[in-house]
């Protein structure tokens, strides 16, 4: 599996699928979140919403998939990143739940192409260095026969350098 590194917006990234940092209610925020249900229109919220009416919020670490709506994307997965308390309370297996669940889901909908945003580290508050160690190892880890190519989408510098050095350590 490829990984490619892009300084760019995430909801103009041409992949099969982008992965939103969502919130559990899935009803759109701030950050990515708000930037992909703007950007992807009405239709991401409507399959948001019939998600929920069928079971609720979405627990941390896992994913649901919808359509991607107005993105260039084909589809948009859904992931609840941890919010950072330390570390001493799962965050660190949640937010690679986050990662190995988005790609689980993709794989099963036969998406070639996955696009990460940088989960957790904005109002979420997860130390953005090991946030990368433990996206970077996720994805290394992820065995995948339809999976071809992982981008890493940083809005920002800092994380662009960051996953720079994680990718080519």
């Amino acid at each position: 599996m490829k990984i490619t590194l892009l300084k760019a917006d995430i909801t103009k990234t041409p992949a099969d699928a982008i992965v939103n940092a969502a919130n559990s209610s899935l009803l759109g925020g701030g950050g990515v979140d708000g930037a992909i249900h703007r950007a992807g229109g009405k239709a991401i919220l409507d399959d948001c919403r019939a998600i929920r009416n069928r079971q609720g919020k979405c627990a941390t670490g896992e994913a649901v998939i919808t359509t991607a709506g107005n993105l260039p994307a084909k589809k948009v997965i859904h992931t609840v990143g941890p919010v950072w308390n330390g570390g001493t309370i799962g965050e660190p297996e949640k937010l690679r739940d986050c990662y190995l669940n988005s790609l689980k889901l993709a794989s099963e909908h036969g998406l070639k192409s996955v696009a990460f945003p940088n989960i957790s580290t904005g109002i979420y508050g997860y130390p953005k260095e090991a946030a990368a160690v433990i996206a970077v190892q996720a994805v290394q880890d992820f065995d995948s026969d339809v999976i071809e190519e992982v981008i890493f989408v940083c809005f920002d510098e800092e994380n662009y350098l960051i996953y720079q050095e994680k990718i080519n350590a």
